[in-house]
């Protein structure tokens, strides 16, 4: 009795510091996801004058037109290069981050990684355009080095894409593997070398799997937002950079078919959350 009392007193005093925030939560999500699921039932949306009736074609134009399911393919395709190339890039920058560098030497580093998020994703966008394009930046330094002349023009190709996107998401996995690599304690890495592994031993028995939470928390964060990005794509990957973020794009921007777009958005919604569910078992172990 004295701990639910406790526990009560504990949740009243800090229900007053948790109201703004699940009211923001409720108000900013809650809400406009609500509202997207009710319009995509509609053959229209009320706002527009035109009647409007209940319906499920919107989600049966899913399954009767192979050219989204052809698209979704595509973009968990794209979120999976992109998850495995921010780990082969991010992964050896958060090792040496956390056990290699010390003092001004990993602020200025760690400034330069954190560096993208104090820009707009369009600006970020942009300047890869301008590296990227035939008589660019890239293309311009490379003539001016090399005795023969190349043309390099990377721009509206899948390759700009990946580029695109893994420098938008790279920060999010060199933090979250960060973080859990300078908890691992110095002296198990100490332990296992005096003992006679090797140093690829070490990396495979010891700081890989303490690291791995950190590894599976950053291919989350990176995984979900890239397979319904549009930015990158449509900017670097022109016409060969049609996905199904794009096409959802689309249907609100372009074609204001809102009920359309809604529903692909909840169909893209649910077939992330099950992958998230069928792999969390193996995630789990693995962390």
């Amino acid at each position: 009795m004295a701990a639910q009392g406790t526990s009560r007193s504990g949740l009243s005093s800090a229900l007053p510091l948790l109201a703004p925030a699940y009211l923001w939560l409720t108000a900013a999500i809650f809400l406009p996801l609500s509202a997207m699921v009710f319009f995509s039932f509609m053959t229209d949306l009320p706002l527009s004058g035109k009647p409007w009736a209940f319906t499920l074609g919107n989600y049966a134009a899913f399954f009767s037109q192979s050219l989204y399911l052809t698209l979704l393919l595509a973009s968990l395709r794209l979120g999976l290069e992109v998850t495995l190339w921010c780990v082969i890039i991010g992964y050896p920058a958060a090792y040496v981050l956390a056990k290699v560098l010390k003092g001004r030497s990993r602020e200025a580093i760690f400034l330069l990684v954190i560096l993208p998020f104090w820009s707009n994703g369009l600006v970020r966008i942009f300047s890869w355009a301008m590296v990227l394009r035939e008589g660019g930046i890239l293309d311009t330094a490379l003539n001016a080095v090399l005795p023969f002349k190349i043309n390099i023009d990377l721009m509206y190709s899948y390759p700009a894409v990946i580029i695109g996107l893994v420098h938008s998401y790279v920060p999010y996995m060199v933090l979250t593997c960060y973080l859990t690599l300078q908890a691992i304690d110095d002296s198990l890495i100490e332990a296992g070398r005096s003992l006679g592994a090797s140093r690829l031993q070490v990396l495979k028995r010891v700081i890989i799997p303490l690291s791995m939470p950190g590894l599976v928390a950053g291919a989350a964060l990176i995984f979900v937002p890239v397979v319904g990005s549009f930015m990158e794509p449509r900017i670097l990957g022109g016409r060969t950079g049609t996905f199904y973020g794009t096409i959802i794009e689309d249907q609100f921007v372009a074609v204001f078919n809102w009920p359309l777009g809604a529903a692909l958005s909840f169909i893209l919604l649910a077939v992330v959350l099950v992958i998230l569910a069928v792999a969390s078992p193996v995630l789990k172990r693995a962390a």
